[in-house]
């Protein structure tokens, strides 16, 4: 991460409210009191923005890792942990997806991002839903993957019934090894293997706040008559794994079809849940294209 420019940085929210983010080394800089003594040099255009969401199995930079270099000579990427994730804590007692989405913005806010594309991957693709209806003057577009636009009572039952788990917590908060490598057989396409001291350190460090994490769950499943399609005004990228079993290619062609002509999709072959970390090299050529063609509209106008 030092090496492509991103280092971690802790803002307070709001009393009692922390979130970490790896950010670039820019947004750190303090400028010299002293005056230079030659003229100063045409400031170069900012990069545009890139908020890298992550998923409920681990924190930002685990889940982001084949990405964060591959954007950041183009783009300032910016990757928040979630409250409860890596070293973002919260005394609120709000676990909804909205409350997310403020924190976020507030800490983007507090960061001097007055605008930026958001990708957002599983629980941190509800969050990026969440945060482009709640605050469409921040979020100019998103890139969603392994998501939907909330997790209704149905979708949570059909979900866990057709992988064979009873609750949500039972699949995505695994306490053995075993469990663990019940999560990640059905996250990935093909099967992957770690040596079980490997499973046991991942367990120990990305499975801490259990309980807060429990009700975050909890707080995300919404009723289906609760359940409403925002009329979203930034362009929508679908990008998916067409082999995800979590959240299957029939829902995210249902989604693009319920968010209109704004969406667009994009399947990839031989690839699961986790698309990112799977086939990160095509992962991130449809995710680069998308961005470019942002540049290009914007150019454009």
């Amino acid at each position: 991460m030092k090496m492509a420019g991103v280092v971690p940085h802790t803002v307070e929210i709001q009393p009692g409210t922390v979130m970490n983010f790896w950010v670039p080394t820019e947004t750190l800089k303090k400028p010299k009191q002293t005056q230079p003594k030659k003229p100063p040099k045409k400031p170069k255009t900012p990069k545009p923005v890139v908020v890298l969401v992550h998923g409920f199995a681990s924190e930002g930079i685990v889940t982001w890792q084949f990405q964060v270099g591959s954007l950041a000579k183009k783009y300032a990427v910016y990757v928040p942990d979630l409250l409860f994730f890596g070293g973002s804590l919260s005394d609120c007692l709000d676990r909804s997806p909205s409350f997310q989405a403020n924190c976020l913005a507030e800490g983007l806010k507090k960061l001097g991002v007055e605008r930026c594309t958001v990708v957002g991957f599983s629980y941190g693709g509800m969050v990026a839903f969440k945060l482009a209806e709640l605050y469409p003057d921040l979020v100019r577009a998103l890139v969603v993957s392994g998501s939907i636009l909330a997790m209704t009572d149905s979708i949570s039952d059909t979900t866990l019934r057709g992988l064979g788990f009873s609750s949500s917590s039972e699949l995505l908060l695994p306490t053995s090894v075993k469990g663990l490598k019940a999560l990640l057989s059905v996250a990935a396409y093909k099967k992957l293997w770690f040596p079980d001291k490997l499973h046991k350190d991942f367990l120990e460090v990305m499975f801490n706040n259990r309980k807060e994490r429990g009700e975050l769950l909890e707080g995300l499943v919404v009723s289906n008559k609760d359940a409403t399609i925002p009329n979203f005004q930034q362009r929508i990228h679908l990008l998916w794994g067409e082999n995800d079993q979590i959240f299957k290619l029939e829902l995210a062609q249902n989604m693009k079809e319920q968010l209109g002509d704004k969406a667009t999709f994009q399947g990839i072959k031989k690839a699961g849940h986790l698309v990112h970390l799977e086939r990160p090299c095509v992962y991130n050529r449809f995710l680069k294209r998308f961005l470019a063609s942002l540049n290009e509209d914007e150019a454009s106008k």
